[in-house]
């Protein structure tokens, strides 16, 4: 069911695709067999982050109007629920292959952090891995510039391999019953217009007007 080096392989590509012209006809499909479903899925949550990535990108752009940072600060609040949603969906999938097995098993220990938050993370190192390798190779870059960003890559690269031995350790651990995981809601409170004081207080003034 889960494979880091699928993972890993699948997030490279896409992140290699969906920089290529023709990134719109690379998007996540639904898949119908098991594997291919939960890869799709994979790539949902690794295509939020994409996009993210990109849209704070344009948040730093100099010259930018107050209204453009503000409509850029909106696409960033919805994208990263975005991001959050899926990575607690691909722990609700892995759970649903889980159950009929009895696992997770409740008296196991329980590990502080769950697959779709390590897939997360890997998800971003893909990013930071794909544009410092694009920084490393610039012929354009300032003296020292390629020589900083290729050492960066090294240290980019050893932190997601060790991290893709977590994950794979953990699930490994997870179906022989040793280790077992729980899905936690991220929780939110900014989006949500009964929670965040900024959201109902301004419609309450709006009553008023």
């Amino acid at each position: 069911m889960l494979s880091a080096r699928d993972i890993l392989l699948l997030q490279d590509e896409q992140t290699r695709d969906w920089h290529q012209p023709d990134a719109n006809a690379k998007l996540p499909l639904e898949d119908l067999d098991e594997k291919a479903g939960w890869l799709s899925a994979v790539a949902r949550q690794h295509r939020a982050n994409f996009e993210l990535w990109h849209i704070e990108d344009e948040a730093r752009t100099p010259g930018a109007t107050d209204r453009e940072i503000s409509d850029v600060k909106r696409r960033i609040d919805r994208t990263n629920q975005r991001r959050n949603d899926l990575a607690e969906e691909l722990d609700r999938l892995l759970w649903v292959w889980l159950e009929p097995q009895g696992l997770p098993r409740p008296d196991a220990p329980l590990n502080s952090e769950s697959p779709g938050l390590i897939i997360d993370r890997l998800s971003i190192l893909s990013l930071k891995i794909y544009h410092t390798r694009e920084e490393a190779e610039r012929r354009d870059a300032p003296a020292g510039h390629g020589e900083r960003n290729r050492e960066r890559l090294k240290i980019l690269e050893e932190q997601r391999s060790d991290l893709a031995g977590c994950l794979n350790d953990l699930w490994s651990a997870t179906v022989a019953g040793t280790r077992r995981f729980k899905i936690y809601r991220q929780l939110k409170m900014y989006n949500d217009p009964a929670l965040n004081p900024a959201i109902y207080q301004s419609a309450v003034q709006e009553k008023l007007k």
